[in-house]
């Protein structure tokens, strides 16, 4: 492979030809994420908003890659799943706390959410320019599987993770009240 002194490299190349409104979506995600570093209140309903947005996004990147293969929707599917499963396992930190009275929680700072939307976004925009610049990889089965699972992975991390946070405040049993009064 010969260089030319006077042609970009190829990494500047895919930059330059990325369309603008990517590196606005990376900053939006690096802020949303970067706002969760540290400890914060949310509200009942927003626990389920990043969770939703961010399967949605996932699952766009899983129809891009394979349209609506059944094998791919399945891997998406079983991925999220399994991890879904594992997260529940996992008990909230000892810091988060449910306010009934507020319907908000309390939650300690945490780099997961931004390493999980980063995850997504590195993810989707490595798979674009690989298929922009291989298009046959969508027929190698383990592209073709391996991507849709590892973005199940992230979406099944972002269900349990919310998931887990519904449960606290359905084990106070206010939340079930509160939702009936309102």
């Amino acid at each position: 492979m010969s260089f030319h002194p006077t042609e970009p490299p190829m990494l500047m190349q895919i930059l330059l030809h990325t369309p603008k409104w990517v590196f606005a979506v990376f900053v939006l995600l690096a802020w949303l994420g970067g706002r969760q570093l540290v400890a914060n209140r949310i509200g009942l309903n927003r626990v389920l908003v990043m969770p939703v947005a961010m399967a949605g996004l996932s699952f766009w990147g899983v129809m891009s890659v394979s349209g609506e293969s059944a094998g791919a929707l399945l891997g998406w599917a079983m991925a999220a799943l399994l991890l879904v499963v594992l997260v529940l396992r996992r008990p909230l930190p000892a810091t988060t706390r449910y306010d009934a009275a507020a319907r908000q929680f309390e939650v300690a700072g945490t780099a997961v959410p931004l390493m999980l939307m980063m995850g997504i976004f590195l993810t989707k925009y490595v798979v674009g320019v690989s298929l922009a610049l291989h298009p046959e990889l969508r027929h190698q089965a383990a592209f073709a599987l391996g991507v849709p699972a590892l973005y199940g992975a992230f979406s099944g991390v972002f269900a349990a993770r919310a998931a887990r946070l519904w449960r606290l405040a359905a084990a106070s049993g206010a939340m079930v009240s509160g939702a009936r009064a309102a």
